[in-house]
């Protein structure tokens, strides 16, 4: 009986090192896995950089088509132009002599740039003050477009396009002008404010967000036929002045403006919250590159860094003390800001090696 027993143990004790010796690789692998997954993540490094142009213009936009190919636009009809990601920048034959205020490229072939006359320059007062010009062969040739309808003293100062052929432009007494043929015809939007329009984005054909003057912000969901007034929780900032947005979702977004401004949506733009920047000198432009990472340019050469939603903002070195007007990300390692005095700056992000312990 005894002998069974002890039979009996052993033949337990066998089965268990044989399941322990087929079970050892997987939880080795396995440990293997988790010690991978928790090692850091490789350090991110980069710099912004002066980039040489041969232009003492007032760049107002830049806008890359990826990596390599890009633009910037500014005063006295400047159309700088690289196909290296800007380590070489050539000034392409003015298409106006008017300034160019905006530039957006749907693709590699079909672009628009938003012009705008100086007053003093019209040689009659039925011409308008704005107007757009297109390419189709990728900025080689333009060929102007008159905003129909427009009030020839309008002044519109952004426009922004979706790959289907909607776009958007806008800017003095809350002015906003739609289109859905890629440009060919326009058709003005109603509006809620009378205040200066100075940046917006669009995710997709209907859901967008326009910020101003008198710190407005407006929303849309059907493409601009009806827009939605926010307010600030603070209404003591009601003087703000906004100059730019982004949005990563229909959710989550930005809107940055004067004094160094930056406030935060998590609702779609229902209700915005204020972050602390860390700084009071004003900002242009702002670009998140997801819900956490993002960067916004602004007087006095600045340029300011989040990696945590905005909760906290770093001051990056710019290398000039120009004001830096609009800042453009190809992807997550590569940008551009660009402002006063041909200034162009360009930042390329590089992956640091891992540390072998």
């Amino acid at each position: 009986m005894g002998i069974g027993v002890r039979g009996r143990q052993a033949d337990k004790a066998s089965s268990s090192w044989r399941a322990a010796r087929l079970l050892f690789p997987a939880v080795c692998c396995s440990c293997l896995l988790l010690t991978f997954l928790c090692l850091p993540a490789p350090a991110q490094t980069g710099a912004w950089m002066r980039q040489r142009v041969g232009s003492l213009a007032w760049l107002h936009a830049v806008f890359f088509l990826d990596e390599n190919r890009g633009w910037a636009v500014g005063s006295r009809g400047t159309l700088l132009a690289t196909m290296d990601g800007g380590k070489s920048w050539q000034a392409k034959s003015q298409p106006t002599v008017d300034v160019l205020r905006d530039i957006y490229f749907t693709d590699d072939q079909n672009g628009w740039l938003l012009c705008e006359a100086n007053l003093y320059d019209l040689k009659s007062k039925d011409d308008p003050r704005t107007y757009l010009m297109q390419t189709s062969d990728g900025g080689e040739n333009w060929k102007r477009i008159n905003i129909r309808g427009a009030d020839v003293d309008a002044r519109l100062v952004r426009a922004v396009f979706s790959q289907g052929g909607r776009g958007w432009a806008f800017g003095e007494e809350g002015t906003i002008f739609t289109t859905r043929d890629s440009g060919v015809s326009w058709t003005r939007l109603q509006s809620p404010t009378r205040h200066l329009l100075l940046g917006g984005t669009f995710i997709d054909e209907d859901r967008g967000w326009l910020v101003g003057a008198g710190a407005t912000i407006i929303q849309t969901s059907d493409g601009g036929e009806t827009w939605h007034l926010s307010r600030l929780a603070d209404a003591s900032q009601n003087g703000v002045r906004f100059a730019a947005t982004s949005f990563v979702n229909n959710r989550l977004g930005w809107a940055v403006g004067s004094g160094g401004t930056i406030y935060h949506t998590i609702n779609g733009g229902r209700t915005w919250q204020q972050q602390a920047s860390g700084i009071a000198t004003d900002l242009f432009d702002v670009k998140f590159l997801d819900a956490v990472e993002g960067w916004a340019v602004g007087a006095e050469g600045t340029i300011i860094y989040t990696n945590d939603g905005g909760l906290h903002w770093t001051a990056e070195r710019s290398g000039t003390e120009h004001p830096l007007e609009r800042i453009f990300f190809a992807d997550r390692k590569h940008g551009w800001a660009v402002g006063f005095g041909g200034t162009v700056v360009a930042y390329v992000r590089t992956e640091a090696p891992r540390l072998s312990k």
